[in-house]
C-alpha cells in the first residue's frame, strides 16, 4: 500500500477542493480524480503545480508520476478547464 499524499486544487474562480492519492499516482489519476469530484473531462483539464518555477503539468504527459512532476503531500496546482472543444494551444506567462 503506497503513502497517501494530500494536494490542494484551485479553479479560476478561487474555488479550493482537496484530492488525496498515493505516492504512486499519475497525473492520469489525478486528472480522473478531478473529472469525478468536478464534473470536467479529464481531457479538457490543464494543470500549473504552484512551486518557484511553476510550469504546466501536462507537458510531461498523463502517464507520468505526479512525484517526478514535483509534486508532494500539500501542494498547490493551478486549475484551468478548457470547455470550447478548441485544439488551440494555451500559454502562459508567469511573472518574474
Amino acid at each position: 500500500m503506497s503513502l497517501e499524499m494530500r494536494v490542494v486544487v484551485e479553479n479560476l474562480t478561487g474555488t479550493l477542493f482537496y484530492i488525496e492519492l498515493g505516492n504512486d499516482a499519475t497525473l492520469a489519476d489525478l486528472k480522473k480524480e478531478i473529472e469525478d469530484q468536478q464534473n470536467l473531462p479529464s481531457d479538457r483539464l490543464i494543470l500549473i503545480l504552484d512551486t518557484n518555477r511553476s510550469r504546466r503539468m501536462n507537458d510531461d504527459g498523463d502517464g507520468v508520476s505526479l512525484v517526478d512532476c514535483g509534486v508532494q503531500d500539500g501542494s498547490h496546482i493551478y486549475l484551468f478547464p478548457l470547455d470550447d472543444g478548441s485544439t488551440h494551444d494555451v500559454v502562459f506567462n508567469w511573472p518574474d
